[in-house]
């Protein structure tokens, strides 16, 4: 149950939002005392006759009916949904078993054969090969722009279109898509807009506030923040997350456990501090890979040569734990970072603790994920050149990533 001071109505201009992570739906447990929330293991929950359904047909929102079955509902995954709504604005949320099974949630929900689905060209490599290799079998049509361009979204609508899909800053470039301008494209169209914000999190960004009818985050990166369990989440309009809980939360399968949930909440409570110091690192270290003669091109929102950088101080609070960079010698520079580097621990993934590396050369994208025509490619090889090292930066001392970084790059 909701504390009476934080409840999911609450005006945010009352707590800090960093008071809000600590505090927001959280009070003593009523026979304990104790402080934090509890994990509810339970598969299963009594009711009376009269209050049960063998199937979840018919409900109106299952979150508003009694706790019976962990698949649908789960005491202490309702807690960690309303949390994360609180530090979105948002009205509902729906936790899945990971990012990928929210975002087929919200695909496998919300279209079908006929529709028409617009998606970021450079994205998270699961959600782009889903896209265009799985939901084409099903009769969906998809379309990947360059969302970072108005008129690329613009021109790429149909009347069949139903979702316009985005992410911001993408992966692996750190592209910028303005979410209010797409927002207002798509305005009285019945076309709604998704945004995954795993690199940002709502510390940095609040996509349904700039107007996105969803936001979607992998719970395994930066919100739980320890890089020890997986998980996903969908958040807007108690409609719309009514509308996926009534397929994906009964149908897929993909329920977070109880015990996930309960990791990501203990995660997601030091969200601000975290985010604030690895944002901070990240710049510092961004700023010195720029002047450093072995580096070709830094990619960073928060450098003034981001070809976006005005776009990133009105779009986002600050600009990220993730930096690309090119070098020459792409093929050395990857066997350093993964046999001689101290401070990062060569892995994919990222929003950790401890700082990650990896490189992502062009050539495996293409030929394992975004399969590009030639005009694509040649636009990518632009940004990325013949790849990208890829930093995720942690919570270390940007002096001590700095030092390793230099004696990987001598």
């Amino acid at each position: 149950m909701l504390n009476d001071d934080f409840d999911t109505g609450l005006n945010p201009e009352t707590f800090a939002p960093e008071t809000l992570a600590v505090h927001a739906a959280i009070r003593p447990d009523p026979h304990t005392n104790a402080i934090a929330p509890n994990i509810v293991m339970s598969v299963n929950h009594s009711f009376l006759p009269n209050e049960g359904a063998f199937s979840a047909q018919g409900m109106e929102d299952i979150s508003d009916s009694p706790f019976l079955y962990a698949g649908w509902t789960n005491p202490t995954v309702r807690l960690l949904e309303q949390r994360l709504a609180i530090l979105e604005q948002a009205e509902d949320g729906l936790a899945t078993a990971s990012g990928m099974a929210a975002i087929t949630a919200v695909f496998m929900s919300l279209l079908k054969a006929g529709d028409h689905l617009v998606i970021s060209d450079v994205c998270y490599a699961a959600v782009y090969e889903f896209a265009t290799q799985v939901l084409p079998q099903y009769g969906i049509e998809v379309t990947a722009v360059d969302t970072s361009c108005i008129k690329s979204v613009q021109n790429a609508l149909r009347p069949s279109t139903k979702l316009v899909h985005i992410e911001t800053p993408c992966n692996p470039l750190l592209r910028l898509t303005n979410i209010q301008e797409v927002s207002l494209l798509l305005k009285n169209s019945g076309i709604l807009l998704s945004a995954d914000s795993t690199f940002s999190t709502p510390v940095i960004t609040r996509p349904l506030a700039l107007g996105a009818d969803l936001v979607i985050h992998s719970l395994t990166k930066f919100i739980n923040g320890h890089g020890d369990v997986l998980g996903g989440c969908v958040l807007g309009s108690k409609a719309l997350i009514s509308k996926l809980r009534s397929v994906a939360g009964v149908y897929f399968g993909a329920s977070l456990s109880a015990q996930s949930a309960w990791l990501i909440m203990r995660g997601m409570e030091t969200i601000y501090p975290r985010m604030k110091t690895l944002c901070e690192s990240a710049q510092t270290i961004a700023e010195w890979l720029e002047n450093h003669p072995k580096v070709l091109r830094v990619l960073y929102p928060g450098l003034a040569s981001h070809q976006q950088f005005s776009l990133a101080k009105q779009q986002m609070t600050f600009f990220g734990g993730i930096i690309a960079f090119q070098v020459e010698d792409i093929e050395l520079i990857e066997q350093r970072f993964a046999h001689e580097s101290r401070m990062f621990y060569y892995a994919y993934s990222i929003g950790h603790q401890r700082s990650l590396a990896v490189v992502l050369k062009t050539e495996d994208l293409d030929k394992s994920t975004y399969r590009f025509s030639p005009e694509q490619k040649a636009k990518f090889s632009r940004e990325a050149g013949k790849g990208v090292v890829r930093l995720s930066v942690g919570l270390e001392s940007p002096t001590d990533l700095i030092r390793d970084l230099s004696h990987l790059l001598r």
